[in-house]
């Protein structure tokens, strides 16, 4: 398992009941997480001191409950800044556990010694873009969301890469990488974190046990000769780490290279155990 296990401003404090107790910054917030199946004492004094509980509702989706907790707040992980706040469906505006994902691809490009492309598909509010950037990489972020990209657009304003070289592109990730190929356009690094289920800006349906493979056979043809890493996430249960090897083995076997895929994870604080928090395959040189 890839850990998580480099934040200051950012903890898993404890994890019962289907919820898991997190402290964002100086703010603790309670969320829902399917994972969390077992049923544990609540000993810790956070779950009575939250500052925002996500409540799931029976019918489905569910609603925020405040406890004196700020419209907007930052955190920081290294040199980066990402502006919080609490929005539909108990998200907010962060997976603290790609953080994983960013230290490893940041190494990748610090060490190529050469000018690297990186294009980030489905790339929500621009962890792994300001990452890719803050490296000294070019990226390119493309989301079907504009209210997403804009968001992306002020973390990296917020991390001082406003004049950094990313490309903001609101657009549908798959019909995006097929007019690049039609173009002929090439990316060192290809990273993607599809949604389990989404629509396109034109009410296009992904659904990624559908998706996934025939997308992933696409995107591998926009990596240049001598690519330095391709990366998948999956945040969905179905899709075990050994498919997502299969899938990347399949579509980048003329690259040789390496491949290797796990869960990943961030350490729960009260107990020294690890939550699982999905999957990743990661390929490289």
């Amino acid at each position: 398992m890839w850990i998580a296990d480099n934040w200051k401003d950012y903890e898993v404090i404890d994890t019962s009941r289907g919820e898991k107790l997190e402290r964002w910054g100086d703010y603790l917030l309670v969320r829902p997480d399917p994972q969390v199946i077992w049923n544990t004492p609540r000993t810790n004094k956070g779950w009575k001191k939250r500052n925002g509980h996500y409540h799931r509702s029976q019918r489905g989706g569910g609603e925020w409950e405040f406890f004196d907790l700020p419209q907007q707040w930052s955190i920081q992980y290294k040199e980066l800044t990402f502006n919080l706040k609490p929005f539909s469906f108990k998200h907010t505006g962060l997976f603290p556990e790609q953080a994983t994902n960013w230290d490893w691809f940041s190494e990748k490009i610090i060490n190529a010694g050469r000018p690297v492309k990186v294009l980030n598909l489905f790339a929500y509010t621009g962890g792994a873009t300001l990452a890719a950037a803050a490296a000294g990489a070019a990226v390119t972020h493309v989301d079907a969301s504009k209210g997403m990209v804009g968001w992306a657009k002020e973390n990296a304003i917020s991390s001082g890469l406003k004049d950094a070289p990313i490309r903001w592109l609101v657009d549908d990730c798959t019909k995006f990488v097929e007019r690049e190929i039609r173009r002929g356009n090439h990316y060192d690094g290809i990273i993607m974190d599809p949604p389990s289920y989404g629509r396109g800006p034109k009410g296009e349906i992904w659904k990624i046990e559908d998706s996934i493979h025939p997308f992933i056979q696409i995107a591998a043809q926009l990596l240049s000769d001598d690519p330095l890493f391709f990366l998948v996430n999956s945040y969905t249960t179905g899709l075990a780490p050994a498919v997502l090897t299969y899938m990347i083995s399949t579509e980048l076997k003329k690259y040789g290279g390496r491949i290797d895929s796990q869960e990943i994870g961030l350490p729960v604080t009260e107990c020294g155990l690890i939550l699982p928090c999905g999957a990743s395959g990661r390929w490289e040189r």
